[in-house]
């Protein structure tokens, strides 16, 4: 009975496809053939990904990484498991005419839809981040599917296998790394008095303008100073240039804000924020944070979304205490207001660096992925009087959610706890079993990853690891290594509505 049903089947999917082979559809052969060319290898959505980081501000970014995840997935899935398990023969071409047909005929089996799985996990990966972007987006991965039938490469069961799978690999990414809007609010650090600086009198900002690179629409640096001046209009705000030195112009005002007991503020990125932190802890004055990065992990944290927030915030008075991550090496201490890490992710960082100001953070990271991961190797540092292989060691400066290796949100930026995640690279198959796990689902019971908070933590020796990152910065380091806290050190302006 499953048989005659299974046949059934397999001729209504044959019949559905001669009828699509002898219709004419003039008007969309040729760009249907070129759609399913383009398609290949993931490179329509690989560029699609790219419009969408770069002009789709935070949550075209977002939906752009898991669109990318949501492909791997369901591509790793239906070429490397399905198409093997199932083995059915491509459709005989001989119904579809030949202007249709690929110059150049795929050589694997037919069932699932490779393109098809592809084409539905990245929308539906981009759909579940922003439904609107994911309607955009909709329409051409339809498209793709058809033009598997059209141009006689898959069935249209195959295509119907392939967009279930694909949607459903999308629907596996929320195991890991949940929508934006599930994150629950920040738990308020306790509030620190700080000056009410009424229309900015007492505050110098240093607008970075090489922080945002990955958002080419945002406002240019020029026109994010002037909505500042704007906004608090006695406030001191100048441009930090190409070719200007942001340490140098953040001391300087630091300078000017000590001089009248006002406050330090920045705009840019998490690697600014980091300087800016460090000299108003040094300087003992409150911090001002206008997101102007590409992720503004630190900012939305806190819970200062916008410029207006956070101007809010400066002439109210509103500020908390948050912690400061301390990673002290042979070279000094270095302090982070989001993350440490050493292994792998330094050196990611270090190769994208290298590249970015010729083409860009993003595809910048895209190049240094594909050249560093085939060739890459856990480093060797030295613990607790014997050596570790690692493949990556992450902390966080505080506890970060989810539990898995996509970190994206903090519950309190005053917890006193490090939040540190171990790769272990010293186990046979330590990568396959950690990718294993990851997919499943399962990583919180691997052994090759272990997650554990504390206050501190010693490293005997680095090792062979001769980078490290601090907020998404690379940068040389040898030595032994301690990572601790400095509780509630920071003072920063924080909105009143995010409590």
């Amino acid at each position: 009975m499953k048989r005659l049903g299974t046949s059934r089947l397999d001729a209504i999917d044959r019949a559905l496809f001669d009828r699509i082979a002898a219709a004419p559809l003039h008007g969309t052969r040729p760009w249907l053939r070129a759609l399913s060319r383009a398609a290949d290898h993931g490179l329509l959505w690989t560029g699609t990904a790219a419009v969408l980081g770069a002009f789709g501000g935070r949550t075209g970014r977002r939906a752009a990484l898991r669109g990318l995840g949501s492909l791997a997935i369901a591509s790793a899935t239906a070429n490397t498991v399905a198409k093997h398990a199932t083995r059915r023969p491509r459709p005989a071409l001989d119904g579809v005419p030949s202007l249709r047909r690929l110059l150049r005929q795929p050589v694997t089996t037919s069932f699932p839809s490779g393109h098809s799985a592809s084409a539905a996990a990245f929308a539906t990966g981009v759909a579940i981040e922003s439904p609107l972007l994911g309607a955009a987006v909709a329409p051409i991965a339809a498209a793709v599917a058809f033009s598997r039938v059209y141009t006689g490469v898959h069935y249209p069961g195959d295509v119907l296998a392939g967009a279930a799978l694909g949607a459903a690999a999308a629907g596996t990414t929320l195991r890991w790394w949940p929508r934006a809007s599930d994150a629950p609010p920040s738990a308020a650090p306790a509030a620190r008095p700080a000056p009410a600086l009424k229309r900015g009198r007492g505050l110098s900002v240093v607008v970075n303008s090489g922080s945002g690179n990955g958002s080419p629409i945002a406002a240019g640096p020029e026109d994010t100073a002037e909505e500042l001046r704007a906004m608090l209009p006695e406030a001191d705000v100048r441009v930090c240039g190409p070719q200007d030195d942001l340490a140098k112009m953040l001391g300087e005002a630091a300078d000017r804000a000590a001089a009248v007991d006002g406050a330090l503020g920045v705009c840019g990125g998490d690697g600014s924020v980091n300087l800016a932190a460090a000299l108003a802890v040094e300087r003992a004055l409150p911090l001002a944070v206008f997101p102007g990065g590409t992720l503004n992990h630190f900012a939305l944290d806190l819970g200062a979304t916008t410029h207006g927030a956070t101007a809010e915030a400066v002439e109210a008075g509103s500020a908390v205490g948050v912690d400061l991550g301390l990673a002290a090496d042979a070279d000094g201490t270095r302090t982070f207001v989001n993350t440490f890490s050493l292994g792998i992710y330094p050196e990611l960082v270090h190769q994208r660096e290298k590249l970015e100001g010729r083409i860009g953070k993003w595809p910048a990271l895209a190049v240094a992925v594909a050249k560093l991961l085939p060739s890459a190797e856990p480093v060797t540092v030295h613990a607790a009087g014997r050596p570790r292989r690692l493949w990556l060691l992450f902390a966080g400066n505080g506890a970060y959610e989810p539990a898995g290796l996509a970190p994206t949100r903090r519950a309190a930026l005053a917890d006193g706890l490090l939040d540190v995640r171990v790769v272990d690279g010293g186990r046979p198959f330590a990568r396959t079993r950690l990718a294993a796990a990851f997919l499943s689902g399962t990583l919180d019971r691997s052994r090759v990853y272990r997650t554990v908070r504390l206050r501190a933590l010693e490293v005997d020796s680095l090792g062979d690891a001769d980078r490290i990152a601090v907020d998404g910065e690379s940068v040389p380091a040898h030595g032994a290594l301690r990572l601790s806290k400095s509780p509630a050190a920071l003072t920063v302006y924080r909105p009143a509505v995010a409590d």
